[in-house]
């Protein structure tokens, strides 16, 4: 049931839809994308922790060429650039900050909010499409 409620949040958020949350004469918890009128009802906001967005900056951690990719497993944005790297042949390491306990500290201090974040060298390049990266790639 947890999962069948969390998918459904995830979901509706993706699809920018409301989620209303109310609890029955029984106690039991209810989710829905319609508020019911008749019960007292709370509208849900999800919070997605991925970049909709890109930007650039610099990071003083990473001194090599080779890429770092922070990603999640969830992350659509990351998928895309881990497959746009692999049919590219540019070389990067991944670093899961879900699986990875090392991964999400060194994400930490990069003061990471939101996956995936991409480092080369001194750059940093937060979130991800292909022409914005061929921009952050071809700088260097």
């Amino acid at each position: 049931m947890f999962k069948y409620c969390l998918w459904l949040l995830i979901f509706s958020a993706c699809c920018s839809a409301d989620i209303f949350k109310w609890t029955d004469s029984n106690g039991r918890v209810h989710f829905s994308d319609t508020a019911d009128k008749q019960q007292q009802v709370e509208t849900i906001t999800i919070k997605t922790n991925s970049y909709q967005h890109l930007s650039y900056g610099t990071a003083a951690s990473n001194t090599s060429r080779k890429l770092k990719l922070f990603s999640a497993e969830w992350c659509g944005f990351c998928k895309k650039a881990k497959r746009y790297f692999i049919a590219e042949g540019i070389p990067f390491d991944e670093l899961d900050i879900d699986k990875n306990p090392k991964a999400k500290r060194e994400y930490t201090a990069l003061g990471g909010q939101s996956v995936p974040i991409i480092l080369m060298g001194k750059k940093r390049m937060n979130g991800f499409s292909i022409e914005g990266f061929k921009r952050f790639y071809n700088k260097s």
